[in-house]
């Protein structure tokens, strides 16, 4: 027995068909997938982390139709059905794009491509591991062993940055000093599910949110996935203000220097960080 995941009716526009005007002006497009996954962990542990975020699954599809400059439906159909087989627990998918104002001489309210791939015959391998950048800070109780816990909780980390001790930045006047650090980790988890793990890290610490930006016993905060674009209610990817803080881009410099804005160094301010030292991670 093999269980499915669907999503029904995404609706976006496509450079895709062989005429003139469909080679100049996107096409409306409806796309339906259905997956075969293994559910049966998720339906034991009721946890997100143990099926496909099918919201992200959505997105990526969007993103490689949104894409799209080829002539047949057919091909595109193939590499959206490559871009879902990619995902953990994905064994195999069957995808149904639909021309909605077909260019054709009858009255057809659509026309549609329905293919069915496996991972075994699209010849695709799953992204078992992304990279991904996450920022740590604490301002309450013993903070370096609260950076310690949200290291200890990430999975494969294989960079840190030395901590540093910076001057609060926005909240209430009154709060202490944080201490910040960047690590790289690589991940199994989808960028929702790395979420996740990282709000469950968080309340493992007690941390409370009382006050917007205020003090907290630990933040761990995805900076960067992959080289992913999110932009959801939930996350938002790359961290929307990272470009503007020292207290993220100085650590971030010593593990990744490429993954800085250019001249953030001499733009912002260089004053309220300083340099305390590796963190013992023993």
């Amino acid at each position: 027995m093999t269980d499915q995941i669907e999503i029904s009716a995404i609706r976006t526009v496509a450079i895709v068909g062989a005429l003139p005007h469909e080679r100049e002006i996107p096409q409306p497009l409806q796309i339906d997938l259905t997956l075969d996954v293994d559910l049966g962990d998720a339906g034991q542990s009721d946890d997100l982390d143990d099926t496909v975020h099918y919201g992200w699954v959505a997105d990526q599809v969007v993103a490689v139709v949104s894409e799209s400059k080829d002539v047949l439906l057919e091909r595109l159909a193939a590499r959206v059905a490559d871009e879902v087989l990619t995902f953990d627990r994905v064994e195999a998918v069957t995808v149904t794009l639909t021309k909605l104002r077909p260019p054709i001489a009858v009255d057809a309210a659509s026309t549609a491509v329905r293919i069915s791939r496996t991972r075994s015959t699209a010849a695709v391998a799953r992204q078992s591991s992304h990279r991904a950048f996450i920022a740590l800070g604490s301002n309450l109780g013993d903070r370096r062993a609260f950076l310690r816990m949200g290291v200890a909780g990430l999975d494969r980390v294989v960079a840190v940055s030395q901590v540093y001790e910076t001057d609060p930045v926005g909240g209430p006047d009154d709060q202490g000093a944080y201490l910040n650090m960047v690590v790289e980790i690589e991940t199994p988890l989808d960028p929702f599910a790395l979420l996740r793990r990282c709000q469950r890290i968080e309340g493992e610490a007690m941390r409370q949110r009382v006050v917007h930006w205020g003090p907290r016993t630990l933040d761990v905060d995805i900076i960067m996935y992959d080289d992913a674009t999110i932009e959801t209610a939930d996350l938002v990817v790359p961290h929307p203000h990272f470009a503007e803080r020292r207290f993220v881009l100085t650590p971030l410099a010593e593990i990744a220097p490429e993954r800085c804005p250019a001249g953030w160094d001499e733009r912002l301010e260089p004053a309220g960080i300083t340099a305390v030292g590796p963190l013992d991670l023993s």
